[in-house]
């Protein structure tokens, strides 16, 4: 290896440790911030539409399971509505929320 070669991976190391210490501190702070929850008792079918990977028919899904379950007890049980498999699950499960039954519920 030149010197010039191993000057160059030095650096180039540097760089990415430098980037992987401030980034992803400073980026799940702002997320957490920034994004409120949906909770699954509460939002409304748009609501439920804004969540990643769910369209109408998931949607009405949710609040079809939602009226006929009196709600969702935990966010594990949105794995029970069809079309929400693991997979899914685990992409929204840090966008969710489950909390008590509200008189306007939204559905």
């Amino acid at each position: 290896m030149t010197r010039r070669s191993f000057v160059s991976l030095a650096a180039a190391m540097v760089l990415a440790l430098s980037v992987s210490s401030a980034g992803p501190a400073a980026d799940s702070s702002f997320q957490d911030q920034e994004t409120p929850k949906i909770d699954l008792n509460r939002a409304t079918g748009p609501e439920l539409e804004a969540l990643p990977g769910i369209g109408t028919a998931i949607a009405q899904r949710i609040l079809e399971y939602r009226e006929a379950n009196g709600g969702f007890k935990k966010a594990e049980d949105l794995m029970n509505v069809r079309g929400i498999g693991e997979r899914s699950f685990l992409r929204l499960r840090p966008l969710i929320s489950v909390g008590p039954m509200g008189v306007n519920s939204g559905s």
